[in-house]
Protein backbone atom coordinates (compact mmCIF):
# COMPACT_ATOMS: atom_id res chain seq x y z
CA UNK A 1 0.00 0.00 0.00
CA UNK A 2 1.67 3.16 -1.28
CA UNK A 3 5.09 1.57 -0.83
CA UNK A 4 6.93 4.44 -2.49
CA UNK A 5 5.20 7.19 -0.53
CA UNK A 6 7.12 9.06 2.13
CA UNK A 7 4.20 11.22 3.25
CA UNK A 8 2.19 11.02 6.44
CA UNK A 9 -1.20 9.38 6.86
CA UNK A 10 -3.88 12.05 6.42
CA UNK A 11 -6.62 11.47 9.01
CA UNK A 12 -9.64 13.40 7.72
CA UNK A 13 -12.50 14.52 9.94
CA UNK A 14 -15.03 17.31 9.94
CA UNK A 15 -17.62 16.60 12.63
CA UNK A 16 -17.43 16.26 16.39
CA UNK A 17 -18.18 12.49 16.40
CA UNK A 18 -15.38 11.97 13.88
CA UNK A 19 -12.93 13.83 16.11
CA UNK A 20 -13.90 11.63 19.05
CA UNK A 21 -13.51 8.34 17.17
CA UNK A 22 -10.37 9.25 15.23
CA UNK A 23 -8.47 10.72 18.19
CA UNK A 24 -7.37 7.21 19.29
CA UNK A 25 -6.27 6.46 15.72
CA UNK A 26 -4.19 9.64 15.59
CA UNK A 27 -2.57 8.70 18.89
CA UNK A 28 -1.82 5.21 17.59
CA UNK A 29 -0.27 6.64 14.42
CA UNK A 30 1.95 9.03 16.37
CA UNK A 31 4.33 10.89 14.07
CA UNK A 32 3.01 8.97 11.06
CA UNK A 33 -0.38 10.69 11.32
CA UNK A 34 -1.54 14.17 10.35
CA UNK A 35 -4.94 15.61 11.28
CA UNK A 36 -6.93 17.20 8.43
CA UNK A 37 -10.02 19.07 9.65
CA UNK A 38 -12.63 20.13 7.09
CA UNK A 39 -14.71 22.29 9.41
CA UNK A 40 -18.01 20.61 8.50
CA UNK A 41 -19.03 21.25 12.13
CA UNK A 42 -17.96 24.84 12.15
CA UNK A 43 -18.97 26.17 15.59
CA UNK A 44 -15.52 27.02 17.05
CA UNK A 45 -16.71 26.90 20.66
CA UNK A 46 -18.19 23.42 20.39
CA UNK A 47 -15.44 22.03 18.17
CA UNK A 48 -12.59 23.35 20.31
CA UNK A 49 -14.25 21.81 23.37
CA UNK A 50 -14.21 18.41 21.65
CA UNK A 51 -10.55 18.76 20.73
CA UNK A 52 -9.73 19.60 24.37
CA UNK A 53 -11.79 16.76 25.79
CA UNK A 54 -10.07 14.31 23.43
CA UNK A 55 -6.63 15.58 24.42
CA UNK A 56 -5.89 16.93 20.95
CA UNK A 57 -4.62 20.38 20.02
CA UNK A 58 -7.17 22.45 18.14
CA UNK A 59 -6.79 22.04 14.38
CA UNK A 60 -7.51 24.90 12.00
CA UNK A 61 -9.81 23.94 9.13
CA UNK A 62 -7.94 22.92 5.99
CA UNK A 63 -11.06 23.71 3.94
CA UNK A 64 -13.00 26.97 3.80
CA UNK A 65 -16.63 27.68 2.98
CA UNK A 66 -18.07 24.36 4.14
CA UNK A 67 -20.12 25.03 7.27
CA UNK A 68 -23.83 25.52 6.74
CA UNK A 69 -23.80 24.62 3.05
CA UNK A 70 -26.05 22.15 1.24
CA UNK A 71 -24.98 18.51 1.08
CA UNK A 72 -23.96 18.83 -2.56
CA UNK A 73 -22.20 22.11 -1.94
CA UNK A 74 -20.31 20.76 1.08
CA UNK A 75 -19.10 17.66 -0.76
CA UNK A 76 -18.09 19.59 -3.88
CA UNK A 77 -16.17 22.22 -1.90
CA UNK A 78 -14.38 19.62 0.17
CA UNK A 79 -13.46 17.39 -2.78
CA UNK A 80 -11.99 20.37 -4.61
CA UNK A 81 -9.94 21.72 -1.71
CA UNK A 82 -8.89 18.35 -0.26
CA UNK A 83 -7.73 17.25 -3.73
CA UNK A 84 -5.53 20.33 -3.96
CA UNK A 85 -4.15 19.70 -0.48
CA UNK A 86 -3.40 16.04 -1.12
CA UNK A 87 -1.81 16.82 -4.49
CA UNK A 88 0.67 19.07 -2.65
CA UNK A 89 1.31 16.88 0.41
CA UNK A 90 0.97 13.40 -1.18
CA UNK A 91 -0.03 11.49 1.96
CA UNK A 92 0.79 7.80 1.96
CA UNK A 93 -2.86 7.05 2.81
CA UNK A 94 -6.10 8.88 3.56
CA UNK A 95 -8.13 7.71 6.56
CA UNK A 96 -11.83 8.57 6.71
CA UNK A 97 -14.41 7.49 9.28
CA UNK A 98 -18.11 6.73 9.18
CA UNK A 99 -20.63 8.26 6.84
CA UNK A 100 -20.52 12.05 6.84
CA UNK A 101 -20.14 14.42 3.91
CA UNK A 102 -16.50 14.80 5.01
CA UNK A 103 -16.06 11.02 4.77
CA UNK A 104 -17.46 11.02 1.26
CA UNK A 105 -15.32 13.96 0.14
CA UNK A 106 -12.11 12.69 1.74
CA UNK A 107 -12.52 9.31 0.07
CA UNK A 108 -13.15 10.89 -3.33
CA UNK A 109 -10.17 13.24 -3.03
CA UNK A 110 -7.81 10.42 -2.10
CA UNK A 111 -9.14 8.00 -4.69
CA UNK A 112 -8.94 10.42 -7.60
CA UNK A 113 -5.26 11.04 -6.82
CA UNK A 114 -4.44 7.35 -6.54
CA UNK A 115 -3.84 7.55 -2.79
CA UNK A 116 -5.01 4.52 -0.78
CA UNK A 117 -8.20 5.21 1.15
CA UNK A 118 -8.75 3.54 4.53
CA UNK A 119 -12.38 3.55 5.71
CA UNK A 120 -12.93 3.27 9.47
CA UNK A 121 -16.34 1.96 10.54
CA UNK A 122 -16.88 0.45 7.11
CA UNK A 123 -19.85 -1.72 6.24
CA UNK A 124 -22.59 -0.04 8.24
CA UNK A 125 -25.93 -0.43 6.47
CA UNK A 126 -29.42 0.73 7.39
CA UNK A 127 -30.79 -0.35 3.97
CA UNK A 128 -32.74 2.90 4.11
CA UNK A 129 -31.84 5.15 1.18
CA UNK A 130 -33.85 7.97 2.77
CA UNK A 131 -30.99 8.39 5.25
CA UNK A 132 -28.38 10.80 3.85
CA UNK A 133 -25.67 8.80 5.58
CA UNK A 134 -26.57 5.63 3.68
CA UNK A 135 -25.60 7.25 0.38
CA UNK A 136 -22.25 8.27 1.81
CA UNK A 137 -21.63 4.74 3.11
CA UNK A 138 -22.34 3.18 -0.27
CA UNK A 139 -20.14 5.65 -2.13
CA UNK A 140 -17.19 5.28 0.23
CA UNK A 141 -17.43 1.48 0.10
CA UNK A 142 -17.00 1.72 -3.67
CA UNK A 143 -13.93 3.97 -3.34
CA UNK A 144 -11.99 2.65 -0.34
CA UNK A 145 -8.98 0.35 -0.67
CA UNK A 146 -8.99 -0.87 2.94
CA UNK A 147 -12.24 -1.45 4.84
CA UNK A 148 -11.99 -1.48 8.65
CA UNK A 149 -15.23 -3.12 9.72
CA UNK A 150 -16.22 -2.77 13.36
CA UNK A 151 -18.07 -6.10 13.51
CA UNK A 152 -18.37 -9.33 11.53
CA UNK A 153 -21.86 -8.23 10.45
CA UNK A 154 -20.39 -5.05 8.94
CA UNK A 155 -17.81 -7.20 7.14
CA UNK A 156 -20.58 -9.42 5.76
CA UNK A 157 -22.40 -6.35 4.45
CA UNK A 158 -19.28 -5.42 2.50
CA UNK A 159 -18.74 -8.90 1.12
CA UNK A 160 -22.40 -9.13 0.11
CA UNK A 161 -21.84 -5.86 -1.77
CA UNK A 162 -18.99 -7.41 -3.80
CA UNK A 163 -16.16 -5.68 -1.92
CA UNK A 164 -13.01 -7.83 -2.37
CA UNK A 165 -12.51 -10.06 0.64
CA UNK A 166 -8.79 -9.28 0.87
CA UNK A 167 -9.54 -5.63 1.57
CA UNK A 168 -11.94 -6.23 4.48
CA UNK A 169 -10.65 -6.37 8.06
CA UNK A 170 -12.66 -6.79 11.26
CA UNK A 171 -10.82 -4.35 13.52
CA UNK A 172 -13.42 -3.36 16.08
CA UNK A 173 -14.49 0.24 16.57
CA UNK A 174 -12.26 2.91 18.17
CA UNK A 175 -15.33 4.17 20.03
CA UNK A 176 -14.41 1.61 22.70
CA UNK A 177 -11.05 3.25 23.29
CA UNK A 178 -12.55 6.73 23.05
CA UNK A 179 -15.18 6.10 25.71
CA UNK A 180 -12.71 4.34 28.00
CA UNK A 181 -10.20 7.18 27.73
CA UNK A 182 -12.72 9.99 28.21
CA UNK A 183 -15.00 8.48 30.86
CA UNK A 184 -14.83 10.56 34.07
CA UNK A 185 -14.35 8.76 37.37
CA UNK A 186 -17.02 8.77 40.06
CA UNK A 187 -15.73 11.91 41.80
CA UNK A 188 -15.57 13.93 38.58
CA UNK A 189 -18.97 12.60 37.54
CA UNK A 190 -20.49 13.82 40.80
CA UNK A 191 -18.95 17.28 40.28
CA UNK A 192 -20.25 17.47 36.71
CA UNK A 193 -23.77 16.49 37.73
CA UNK A 194 -23.81 19.01 40.56
CA UNK A 195 -22.48 21.76 38.31
CA UNK A 196 -25.31 21.22 35.82
CA UNK A 197 -28.07 20.52 38.32
CA UNK A 198 -28.62 16.99 37.01
CA UNK A 199 -29.72 14.31 39.47
CA UNK A 200 -28.04 10.91 39.48
CA UNK A 201 -30.35 8.34 37.95
CA UNK A 202 -31.95 10.80 35.54
CA UNK A 203 -32.87 9.87 32.00
CA UNK A 204 -30.41 11.32 29.47
CA UNK A 205 -31.90 12.28 26.11
CA UNK A 206 -30.50 13.65 22.84
CA UNK A 207 -32.48 14.57 19.73
CA UNK A 208 -31.00 15.94 16.54
CA UNK A 209 -31.83 13.83 13.48
CA UNK A 210 -33.98 15.44 10.76
CA UNK A 211 -36.50 12.58 10.86
CA UNK A 212 -37.42 13.80 14.36
CA UNK A 213 -36.66 17.53 14.28
CA UNK A 214 -38.22 18.21 10.87
CA UNK A 215 -41.50 16.45 11.63
CA UNK A 216 -43.66 18.35 14.15
CA UNK A 217 -45.82 15.30 14.87
CA UNK A 218 -42.83 13.10 15.71
CA UNK A 219 -41.09 15.85 17.67
CA UNK A 220 -44.18 16.60 19.74
CA UNK A 221 -44.75 12.88 20.45
CA UNK A 222 -41.10 12.41 21.40
CA UNK A 223 -41.12 15.31 23.88
CA UNK A 224 -44.45 14.14 25.27
CA UNK A 225 -42.99 10.67 25.82
CA UNK A 226 -39.96 12.08 27.63
CA UNK A 227 -42.32 13.93 29.95
CA UNK A 228 -44.20 10.71 30.79
CA UNK A 229 -41.21 8.55 31.75
CA UNK A 230 -41.76 9.15 35.46
CA UNK A 231 -38.20 10.35 36.04
CA UNK A 232 -36.31 13.62 35.59
CA UNK A 233 -34.87 13.99 32.09
CA UNK A 234 -31.69 15.84 31.12
CA UNK A 235 -31.81 17.08 27.51
CA UNK A 236 -28.64 18.76 26.17
CA UNK A 237 -30.28 20.58 23.30
CA UNK A 238 -28.79 20.47 19.81
CA UNK A 239 -29.08 23.81 17.97
CA UNK A 240 -31.17 22.13 15.24
CA UNK A 241 -33.61 20.84 17.85
CA UNK A 242 -33.84 24.19 19.63
CA UNK A 243 -34.81 25.86 16.35
CA UNK A 244 -37.33 23.12 15.57
CA UNK A 245 -39.03 23.39 18.97
CA UNK A 246 -39.48 27.10 18.43
CA UNK A 247 -40.57 26.75 14.80
CA UNK A 248 -43.16 24.07 15.52
CA UNK A 249 -44.31 25.54 18.82
CA UNK A 250 -43.54 22.34 20.74
CA UNK A 251 -43.60 22.75 24.51
CA UNK A 252 -40.96 21.10 26.68
CA UNK A 253 -42.55 19.12 29.57
CA UNK A 254 -41.78 20.21 33.13
CA UNK A 255 -39.91 16.96 33.84
CA UNK A 256 -37.40 17.70 31.06
CA UNK A 257 -34.44 19.87 32.01
CA UNK A 258 -33.09 21.59 28.89
CA UNK A 259 -29.32 22.09 28.92
CA UNK A 260 -26.99 23.78 26.45
CA UNK A 261 -24.80 21.53 24.28
CA UNK A 262 -22.04 19.90 26.34
CA UNK A 263 -18.61 18.52 25.54
CA UNK A 264 -18.21 14.79 25.19
CA UNK A 265 -16.62 14.20 28.56
CA UNK A 266 -19.54 15.95 30.25
CA UNK A 267 -21.96 13.91 28.17
CA UNK A 268 -20.25 10.70 29.29
CA UNK A 269 -20.55 11.82 32.92
CA UNK A 270 -24.29 12.28 32.40
CA UNK A 271 -24.51 8.90 30.67
CA UNK A 272 -22.52 7.10 33.34
CA UNK A 273 -25.00 8.17 36.01
CA UNK A 274 -28.17 7.83 33.92
CA UNK A 275 -30.77 5.14 34.53
CA UNK A 276 -31.77 5.18 30.85
CA UNK A 277 -30.77 6.92 27.62
CA UNK A 278 -33.14 8.03 24.88
CA UNK A 279 -31.53 9.15 21.64
CA UNK A 280 -31.59 9.19 17.85
CA UNK A 281 -27.78 9.31 17.67
CA UNK A 282 -25.73 6.63 15.96
CA UNK A 283 -22.73 7.12 18.22
CA UNK A 284 -24.78 6.78 21.40
CA UNK A 285 -25.90 3.35 20.19
CA UNK A 286 -22.25 2.30 20.35
CA UNK A 287 -21.32 4.15 23.53
CA UNK A 288 -24.02 2.50 25.66
CA UNK A 289 -22.46 -0.89 24.91
CA UNK A 290 -19.24 0.26 26.56
CA UNK A 291 -21.06 1.94 29.45
CA UNK A 292 -23.53 -0.98 29.78
CA UNK A 293 -26.56 1.30 29.83
CA UNK A 294 -30.06 0.73 28.37
CA UNK A 295 -31.06 2.85 25.38
CA UNK A 296 -34.27 3.59 23.50
CA UNK A 297 -33.41 4.58 19.92
CA UNK A 298 -36.13 6.85 18.55
CA UNK A 299 -35.71 6.09 14.85
CA UNK A 300 -37.40 4.07 12.14
CA UNK A 301 -34.22 2.18 11.23
CA UNK A 302 -30.67 1.70 12.43
CA UNK A 303 -27.33 0.90 10.84
CA UNK A 304 -26.15 -0.54 14.17
CA UNK A 305 -28.27 -3.66 14.69
CA UNK A 306 -25.54 -5.21 16.83
CA UNK A 307 -26.52 -2.98 19.75
CA UNK A 308 -30.14 -4.09 19.43
CA UNK A 309 -29.25 -7.78 19.02
CA UNK A 310 -27.03 -7.69 22.12
CA UNK A 311 -29.87 -6.21 24.18
CA UNK A 312 -28.39 -2.76 24.83
CA UNK A 313 -30.97 -0.87 22.78
CA UNK A 314 -34.38 -1.05 21.16
CA UNK A 315 -35.82 0.79 18.16
CA UNK A 316 -38.93 2.82 18.93
CA UNK A 317 -41.37 5.15 17.29
CA UNK A 318 -41.97 8.29 19.39
CA UNK A 319 -45.44 7.21 20.49
CA UNK A 320 -44.03 3.90 21.82
CA UNK A 321 -41.24 5.51 23.83
CA UNK A 322 -42.75 4.97 27.29
CA UNK A 323 -43.56 1.31 26.66
CA UNK A 324 -40.09 0.54 25.31
CA UNK A 325 -38.44 2.39 28.18
CA UNK A 326 -40.28 0.15 30.61
CA UNK A 327 -39.04 -2.96 28.85
CA UNK A 328 -35.44 -1.75 28.78
CA UNK A 329 -35.58 -1.01 32.51
CA UNK A 330 -36.93 -4.44 33.43
CA UNK A 331 -34.83 -6.54 35.78
CA UNK A 332 -34.24 -9.11 33.03
CA UNK A 333 -33.03 -6.50 30.55
CA UNK A 334 -30.75 -4.75 33.03
CA UNK A 335 -29.21 -8.06 34.12
CA UNK A 336 -28.44 -8.96 30.51
CA UNK A 337 -26.89 -5.57 29.83
CA UNK A 338 -24.69 -5.78 32.93
CA UNK A 339 -23.10 -9.04 31.78
CA UNK A 340 -22.84 -8.51 28.01
CA UNK A 341 -19.61 -7.42 26.33
CA UNK A 342 -19.67 -4.66 23.75
CA UNK A 343 -20.07 -6.04 20.23
CA UNK A 344 -17.78 -3.25 18.99
CA UNK A 345 -14.49 -4.72 20.07
CA UNK A 346 -11.77 -5.25 22.61
CA UNK A 347 -10.23 -1.77 22.79
CA UNK A 348 -7.48 -2.43 20.25
CA UNK A 349 -9.21 -1.15 17.10
CA UNK A 350 -7.16 2.02 16.77
CA UNK A 351 -3.90 0.06 16.84
CA UNK A 352 -5.13 -2.28 14.11
CA UNK A 353 -6.36 0.63 11.99
CA UNK A 354 -3.03 2.43 12.39
CA UNK A 355 -1.21 -0.72 11.22
CA UNK A 356 -3.37 -0.93 8.12
CA UNK A 357 -2.98 2.79 7.38
CA UNK A 358 0.82 2.53 7.26
CA UNK A 359 0.67 -0.61 5.13
CA UNK A 360 1.24 -3.33 7.69
CA UNK A 361 -1.28 -5.78 6.29
CA UNK A 362 -1.57 -9.04 8.27
CA UNK A 363 -1.08 -12.39 6.58
CA UNK A 364 -4.23 -14.18 5.35
CA UNK A 365 -6.85 -14.67 6.54
CA UNK A 366 -7.02 -10.88 6.48
CA UNK A 367 -9.15 -10.42 9.54
CA UNK A 368 -8.72 -9.91 13.26
CA UNK A 369 -11.23 -11.78 15.33
CA UNK A 370 -11.34 -11.79 19.13
CA UNK A 371 -13.60 -13.92 21.29
CA UNK A 372 -15.76 -10.82 21.83
CA UNK A 373 -16.48 -10.62 18.10
CA UNK A 374 -17.38 -14.27 17.62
Amino acid sequence: MAENSTGKVAVVFGTRPEIIKLAPVLRALGEDGEAVFTGQHYDPELTDAVFRSCGLPSVAPAVTGVGGGSRAGQVATMVDQLSSLFARTRPRAVVVQGDTNTTNAGAQAGHYLGIPVVHVEAGLRSHDRAMPEETNRLLVSALADVHCAATPENARNLLDGAVPAGSVFVTGNPVVEAVTALLPDEAETARVLAGHGVAAGSVLATVHRPENTDDPVRLRALLDGLGRLGAPVALPLHPRTRKALAAWGVDVPAAVRVLPPVDHRTFLAFARSASLLVSDSGGVQEEVTVLRKPLVVVRTSTERPESVAAGFSVLSEPEDLVAHAGRMLSAESLARIATTASPYGDGLASQRIAQLAVGEVPAPPAVWMSAQFS
